[in-house]
């Protein structure tokens, strides 16, 4: 029972629902409800209003192509749907499209922005948080942030929503789209004053937050960074995809990548997926995440992958994959950016020692980091246990207060680490 939207023969349907079933009974009937709820009605990918025409595109990044209200808005606040340009991995003008939410009362000229970077929804169009009726809820903090007066603005990213193929886990096509979201944001609030803004991403979104760091001063420099909040960030591909091969409910994240990069970059996956396990990995390109129960799902889903997958045994050898796993791993932070990173202790996707280990490594190099570990929280729930400490943290950053720093605090390193 999720909003997986491919299309498939009406019996593995039938057994899919039984299965899915079976899981979401475990949850109650409540759960089961939710999920009704949750995905009851959204809008479609074909939408015209991610479809540019012909000569949009021409512009500078971050200017808006459109915008429209979008219906059920946060309490106190407004809401609108986005498309705006932004630049693609050859240098190319594209369309990308988010939200932007805005608190109804107030002066919007000098509003500060905070701009949200989502976790893995998928690689198919179908996936962007923007087409979903359950967009506000997936915004962690969202309520705490409109109460200080946030604007916020969260970009699906290139490929989803907007045309063309979504480049994920590229650090440079997430980072410019978070960085042109804000742009466009300025721009619809009529800013008359240099804009201040925050990132705060999850997993995917924190690679991203993290890549918006690195890019802004050379990308954006008309904008001011006060600071960078991730939970739970990608950070060390190599070792992450090494991990989700190993793990439960990883191989389907290991799969988006491969489909994904071949895709963007032109490279053949039959040199290093199993002919066999092709069928599997369309599948699950053809899904979307928006829920606990779509996670469940493609435990599914990713069950043909237990036995035959990759033709390597280790993919951060292999050429050209290596490479690429490397020219998306972040790196140090420009040292006048202040740092918050969360991390759940009970993470099966993203090792803390992994989180741990780059925290230790932005310390080492002179950033101001406030680390933040939960000891029994996973993946999937970390940036929500933590969303009122990083909307402290990034209210802190805008009004200019003593910028935490636990570095002193860190665990010892390992040995070799």
């Amino acid at each position: 029972m999720t909003r997986i939207r491919f299309i498939e023969p009406p019996r593995h349907r039938l057994a899919r629902a039984k299965d899915t079933l079976r899981l979401l009974l475990g949850y109650g009937l409540a759960a089961l409800v939710v999920w009704v709820l949750l995905t009851w009605g959204s809008a479609r990918a074909n939408d015209a209003f991610y479809q540019p025409e012909s000569g949009e595109l021409a512009g500078r990044p971050g200017s808006v192509i459109r915008s429209e209200a979008m219906p059920f808005s946060p309490q106190g606040a407004t809401a609108s749907r986005i498309l705006y340009r932004s630049v693609g991995l050859h240098g190319e003008g594209i369309a990308v499209s988010g939200v932007l939410i805005v608190p109804a009362d107030g002066d919007n000229t000098s509003r500060p922005i905070v701009a949200w970077a989502h976790p893995t929804s998928g690689v198919a169009t179908a996936c962007a948080p923007s087409l979903s009726r359950g967009v506000y809820r997936q915004i962690q903090g969202l309520e705490q942030l409109l109460q200080q007066g946030f604007a916020v603005v969260a970009t699906d990213y290139p490929g989803l929503g907007g045309p063309g193929v979504h480049p994920y886990l590229i650090g440079d096509s997430e980072g410019r789209a978070v960085l042109d979201s804000v742009r466009a944001a300025r721009d619809l609030l009529g800013e008359r004053v240099p804009t201040r803004f925050a990132v705060w991403g999850h997993s995917q979104g924190g690679q991203a937050a993290l890549y918006a760091g690195l890019l802004a001063s050379t990308y954006a420099p008309e904008l001011k960074l006060v600071g960078v909040a991730a939970a739970a960030p990608a950070t060390d591909l190599s070792t992450l995809m090494r991990d989700d091969f190993a793990s439960s409910g990883g191989k389907g994240l290991t799969a988006l990548t491969l489909w994904s990069w071949s895709r963007v970059f032109d490279i053949k996956l039959d040199t290093i997926v199993d002919a066999n396990a092709m069928p599997t990995v369309d599948t699950l390109a053809g899904g979307c995440i928006e829920t606990i129960f779509d996670l469940l799902e493609r435990r599914l889903e990713e069950r043909p992958l237990v036995k035959d997958f990759l033709t390597v045994t280790d993919i951060s050898a292999a050429e050209p994959w290596n490479a690429l796993l490397r020219q998306n791993t972040p790196g140090f932070l420009p040292k006048q950016i202040p740092i918050f990173i969360a991390q759940g202790l009970a993470d099966g996707i993203v090792r803390p020692d992994v989180t741990i280990s780059y925290v230790r490594r932005l310390c080492g190099n002179g950033s101001s980091v406030d680390f933040v570990t939960l000891p029994e929280v996973g993946h999937g729930f970390i940036a929500r246990d933590t969303a009122k400490d990083a909307a402290k943290w990034i209210s802190g950053r805008f009004a200019n207060t003593a910028t935490p720093n636990t570095c002193a605090r860190l665990p010892q390193a390992a040995e070799g680490d």
